[in-house]
């Protein structure tokens, strides 16, 4: 499935953040993952759980049922599963076979996020999870806040694909919080196995249009923008601005500093879940910064949305003409194909074992 091999739709065996930790609570909700749908509530005792959304007999949506106690209860034929999923009552029947059970995913909560593991539960490892040190989670002087979730009808690789080629800020959001040197400027790359960095130090060039007027500095900068993509859906920014080191009075004074946090996860095989996170430095008001960024959001949703739109129409969809440019949205494609290629390899190796 584009861009990826025929049959690779995402990877399963990895972290996503599928709600904002406070939208949990004691009436389900419900949300998707790779395709399946998923109940999320909190036990009595405060602990997130996270079930098949799907009612096993008639499938009816269970978040759309009740809670008793720590069970969740189906809305249509009263039939209750515990949070490890295994059924608890068939009201029409007083017999519970020991097969009739729904899926129950396991769950990590990290700063705001709701966190859940979608492949198999036995090899979910929380270690997988990005660290508050690697994402800068944990500066000093910076102040942070969630405002964004949308469910974006596009599938979750074209999301990972903007965050990963930054050069689109020089004309999507020239506007706002893009320049041309966000498409000239050399791109600095490092892999690591946990994630890919792109970085660009922009040197003496026009402050972005959103930044021109907010302090008594009007001259050219130097602009620091850096994004970490943790795989598989996760995207950590920097965005920093410096008066430049050979001005004679305040060379290298940091006059703007911001943090972007994008948690990208696929719903289904063309929607999916967006979840932004902001930081900023502590003299920043978060609200109005919050507002300003509304704009670039809302204008890669809406290029995300167009680009689905094209491709799913289209009868088959022709190779892209990639460029240099191109070099690291393409190696963050393979890292994710290649782990893909290990859970279908894995998955063939189980069926065999278990046909001899």
């Amino acid at each position: 499935m584009y861009p990826f091999k025929p049959g690779s739709f995402a990877v399963r065996n990895a972290w996503y953040v599928l709600a904002w930790a406070d939208e949990i609570g004691r009436t389900p909700l419900e949300r998707w993952l790779l395709g399946e749908p998923v109940a999320l509530y909190r036990k009595e005792n405060g602990t997130a759980v996270a079930v098949s959304g799907r009612c096993p007999h008639r499938h009816f949506p269970l978040a759309q049922g009740c809670l008793r106690g720590d069970e969740l209860v189906c809305g249509y034929h009263g039939i209750s599963f515990g949070p490890d999923g295994k059924c608890t009552g068939i009201p029409m029947q007083s017999h519970v076979p020991a097969a009739y059970r729904i899926r129950a995913y396991p769950v990590a909560e990290r700063w705001k996020w709701l966190w859940i593991w979608g492949g198999d539960p036995d090899l979910a490892d929380e270690a997988l999870l990005p660290t508050m040190e690697e994402i800068r989670m944990n500066e000093p002087g910076f102040h942070y806040a969630p405002f964004y979730f949308h469910e974006i009808e596009a599938r979750y690789q074209i999301l990972n694909d903007n965050l990963l080629d930054l050069s689109h800020l020089a004309f999507l959001h020239a506007s706002t919080i893009g320049q041309a040197a966000n498409a000239t400027t050399p791109e600095v790359r490092e892999e690591t196995p946990r994630r890919l960095t792109s970085r660009r130090e922009m040197k003496s060039v026009p402050r972005a249009p959103v930044s021109a007027s907010r302090n008594d500095y009007d001259g050219p900068v130097d602009r620091l923008s850096q994004m970490d993509f943790f795989f598989p859906g996760f995207h950590a920014g920097i965005d920093e601005t410096r008066i430049p080191a050979d001005h004679p009075e305040r060379g290298g004074e940091l006059i703007a500093a911001g943090r972007v946090y994008h948690a990208v996860t696929p719903a289904t095989k063309h929607s999916c879940y967006y979840f932004f996170a902001n930081g900023a430095l502590e003299s920043t008001p978060l609200e109005a910064k919050f507002e300003m960024l509304k704009v670039p959001v809302g204008e890669d949703i809406a290029a995300a949305v167009a680009i689905e739109r094209m491709i799913t129409r289209l009868q088959d969809v022709p190779g892209e003409y990639l460029l240099r440019n191109d070099t690291h949205a393409v190696r963050g494609r393979r890292i994710l194909q290649a782990m893909m290629d290990r859970e279908a390899g894995g998955e063939a190796r189980m069926a065999a074992s278990a046909a001899t």
